[in-house]
């Protein structure tokens, strides 16, 4: 294959763009933000499995709450009924009057029992509800610090991406002074080597970083100023420049 040197030459303009352009897209996919944010995330999410737990158990001692007092209520107004009974002077019967006075010390009993009961869920709710505020707040306070991360990430993609489109549109502008079939061959090493073109200097190949042989050197001095070249080492199109000192 031929081509001008000139057209050869901007294949290393060419190269370097798509060098900042690589730089750029490995700049977007690692940035330090893109990790933290993923750790934010699952922090978040394990909270977030953290609080409907908590929750649900403080809505069960809620409900366990309301039916005891609801049992403590039921005691009370029949310890209540049975005291205006006693009160009233209706039960006459020495035996009645023992069993009612009875039930009603059973009765008291049972009320201060089942109000210990009350007292002992209302102490395990109040925790379950403090439990539920603190890792609600935390959950928030991560999420809040995973909505800075995400404005940070947002800022830097904007700015890699202002600086993408820019490359790329230089790279259009330099990708039309080369000749179809050279940048054809040029298209298709970069894809298999990532670097599709490399300067010789002196006699190394920038490219593989190769310092070529004396025959290897004899042979490019030989060849017309138009032949496109290729490293026998890394076969990237070789482009000669007067730093090659050739």
């Amino acid at each position: 294959m031929k081509a001008a040197p000139a057209a050869q030459k901007r294949l290393l303009d060419l190269a370097e763009l798509d060098s900042v352009i690589d730089r750029l897209a490995h700049r977007r996919r690692t940035l330090p933000e893109l990790a933290e944010i993923d750790d934010l995330s699952a922090r978040v999410a394990r909270l977030a499995t953290q609080v409907i737990a908590a929750e649900t158990e403080a809505g069960d001692l809620a409900r366990e709450q309301t039916k005891a007092e609801s049992d403590v209520d039921s005691v009370r107004i029949r310890a209540e009924r049975d005291q205006k009974r006693l009160d009233s002077g209706q039960v006459t019967s020495p035996k009645d009057l023992a069993s009612l006075q009875s039930e009603i010390a059973s009765l008291n009993r049972r009320q201060s029992d089942l109000e210990e009961v009350v007292l002992e869920i209302m102490e395990r709710r109040e925790a379950a509800d403090e439990q539920v505020t603190k890792l609600a707040a935390e959950r928030d306070r991560l999420a809040g610090l995973r909505a800075d991360a995400e404005d940070r990430r947002d800022a830097v993609f904007a700015e890699i991406d202002k600086e993408n489109t820019e490359v790329k549109g230089k790279r259009g502008t330099v990708a039309t002074e080369i000749p179809a079939d050279l940048l054809s061959l040029y298209e298709k090493l970069r894809e298999q080597f990532g670097v599709g073109a490399a300067m010789l200097q002196g006699t190394r190949c920038l490219g593989c970083r190769t310092s070529l042989s004396i025959a290897e050197i004899n042979s490019i001095k030989a060849a017309s100023h138009d032949e496109v070249l290729r490293c026998e080492e890394c076969r990237r199109i070789l482009v000669r420049t007067p730093e090659s000192g050739l």
